[in-house]
């Protein structure tokens, strides 16, 4: 049987995923139209190789009639129409591993700084979420004049970024006069109050596109708003744009730019957050929304030198959002400090019937806990060898001892699959844009390539559900190994992306908080530094399930000992 033969057979089986191309377009179309087409035993024996598996010619001949039936089932099912997010039937919880959510209603305990206004408009561009609540509360700056600012170097800056898909100007305006008055009046809804942002164009904002940064989508609206915009709009917060991310949430290539880094306007700013990465570090806003299913916040917030916290799974609300994977999508702040993203995440968190699987957990933050009181751990293996940033990350560890901190050594259980517990993630998102696949429309999305998403949705539907099935009960036994690991610990430390942290910890769904701790010279062909452009690197410092203050917390730390988190880019 030759290739076209092989992918003719596997399309009868309903299995058109794969086919790259021209050939996957034709043979969809071909499958569509043919009502006849029925699987034969040769289709079977060619299928089983995609399983692992084999029959005999009894069993294939047996499964004839069978399959017959099931591919009939499912163009039954296709008759109806499933929107992105249409929850499934089961609902993931970080709580099979074992772990509770804490007890107890303890609420933050928060410094505020106490600083003049700043003279120039770049530095107050660059005050921290902080900072700027103090002024705004105490009038010494008014949200309109903030609002304006941004919007300006938003669009200045968006020139070089590519980092804006949509202005939410009228709506911005509209929030900043209203914070205003509030404020005037002696109102004060919290820290966020009269504060701009921007947001991850994957979350929907009534009135205004949500292209989720792919082709297909790109006149796409949502006469409805995200939770976590409704919860911005209740504090007070105006929301300026939606910001970039790479087509349906992976890169930073959308489907009319590529976003830039503002330490280096020659690369990409990762992704797929990008936008908002980029936003942050060029002080176009002081925070912004992302999300992250596997690197989405923790990529973009290293290549741009900024701070983002990953919540752990379930503790934000989706609502609202696109998705990819209903058991891996998490929703968080990017900051220029872990403090920033601590307030954000205050007025996030919280538990909202519409995502399923939600919890309230606490939110004890203190500011001031002093790192004795904490049990820190340290991820050896991942410190371990020669790498560019092995310096800095030591550093990190040396600013916490002399706070008084003690370290001990901790490992995570790495001997998972973990490439084939992943598949999970390609398996929703393959679900979630079923209809895309079979349209034919992901030809339309600008990249095209084994890394993107339509070459994996295609690829998904060769995954058997019993494989993906026992990918499940291996990932809830990762859960549980992950849990007992991390029982001596309250955080620990990893480099960013050793070690296997990255993908383990998205499976389980431990909070993160990713921030900067070097730049490195950026050299060209001949090995000459760049006068201006850096490459930023990161450390991580996770936490177990639902200690998202400690996490934060000793996060903070580390930043109030260091200063890599001030550093300014040369593009703002």
């Amino acid at each position: 049987m030759d290739r076209r033969q092989f992918l003719e057979s596997c399309s009868a089986l309903g299995l058109t995923g794969l086919m790259p191309g021209v050939l996957y377009t034709q043979v969809a179309t071909r499958r569509r139209d043919d009502d006849d087409m029925e699987v034969t035993a040769e289709d079977i024996e060619a299928a089983e190789r995609l399983m692992g598996l084999s029959f005999t010619d009894d069993d294939r001949e047996m499964l004839v009639d069978e399959l017959n039936e099931q591919l009939q089932q499912y163009q039954a099912m296709r008759e109806h129409t499933l929107p992105n997010g249409s929850h499934p039937a089961e609902v993931f919880t970080p709580q099979l591993s074992g772990a509770a959510v804490p007890e107890g209603d303890a609420a933050p305990a928060w410094q505020w700084p106490d600083a003049p206004v700043p003279d120039t408009d770049e530095d107050l561009a660059f005050a921290s979420v902080a900072q700027l609540s103090v002024w705004l509360r105490n009038r010494d700056v008014r949200s309109m004049q903030l609002t304006e600012l941004y919007l300006d170097r938003l669009r200045r800056l968006n020139e070089t970024l590519n980092c804006v898909i949509t202005f939410t100007e009228e709506r911005a305006l509209d929030a900043a006069a209203r914070a205003d008055a509030e404020l005037d009046a002696g109102e004060w809804r919290g820290p966020l109050h009269g504060i701009p942002y921007g947001a991850k164009d994957l979350f929907a904002v009534e009135g205004y596109p949500t292209t989720w940064g792919a082709t297909p989508y790109q006149n796409q609206t949502i006469d409805d708003t995200a939770a976590v915009i409704e919860r911005l709009d209740e504090a007070g917060a105006v929301l300026l744009a939606k910001l970039s991310l790479g087509a349906l949430a992976w890169g930073d290539v959308w489907f009319d730019a590529t976003t830039m880094s503002p330490w280096n306007p020659n690369q990409g700013s990762s992704g797929s957050s990008a936008g908002s990465g980029a936003a942050v570090a060029a002080g176009a806003v002081p925070f912004a929304l992302g999300t992250e299913t596997l690197g989405s916040i923790v990529s973009p917030s290293t290549r741009n030198g900024v701070t983002g916290h990953r919540p752990s799974f379930g503790t934000v609300s989706r609502y609202g959002a696109m998705v990819l994977s209903w058991s891996m999508d998490k929703a968080g702040p990017m900051a220029r400090s872990a403090y920033d993203c601590a307030l954000v995440y205050d007025v996030l968190r919280g538990s909202d019937a519409r995502d399923p699987g939600m919890v309230d957990a606490p939110f004890p933050f203190d500011a001031e806990q002093p790192l004795a009181d904490l049990r820190i751990g340290v991820y050896e293996d991942a410190f371990e060898g020669d790498y560019q940033n092995a310096e800095a990350d030591q550093a990190v560890l040396d600013a916490l001892r002399a706070q008084g901190a003690e370290l001990h050594p901790i490992s995570l259980p790495t001997d998972y699959p973990l490439g084939a517990l992943l598949n999970t993630l390609g398996v929703e998102a393959a679900s979630n844009f079923d209809a895309l696949t079979r349209s034919g429309e992901d030809a339309t999305m600008v990249r095209q390539t084994t890394d993107a998403w339509p070459h994996v949705f295609r690829a998904a539907r060769f995954t058997p559900a019993v494989e993906h099935i026992q990918a499940s009960r291996l990932r809830r036994e990762l859960m549980v190994a992950t849990r007992e690991a991390l029982e001596t610990v309250d955080v620990f430390i990893s480099p960013s992306f050793r070690g296997g942290t990255l993908q383990i910890t998205n499976l389980t769904g431990h909070p993160c908080v990713c921030l900067p701790n070097a730049f490195h010279p950026v050299e060209d062909d001949e090995g000459r530094a760049h006068p201006d452009h850096r490459s930023p690197a990161s450390i991580t410092v996770l936490g177990r399930l639902y200690h998202d203050a400690e996490t934060l917390r000793v996060a903070h730390a580390i930043q109030q000992a260091t200063d890599w988190h001030t550093q300014r880019p040369p593009v703002r």
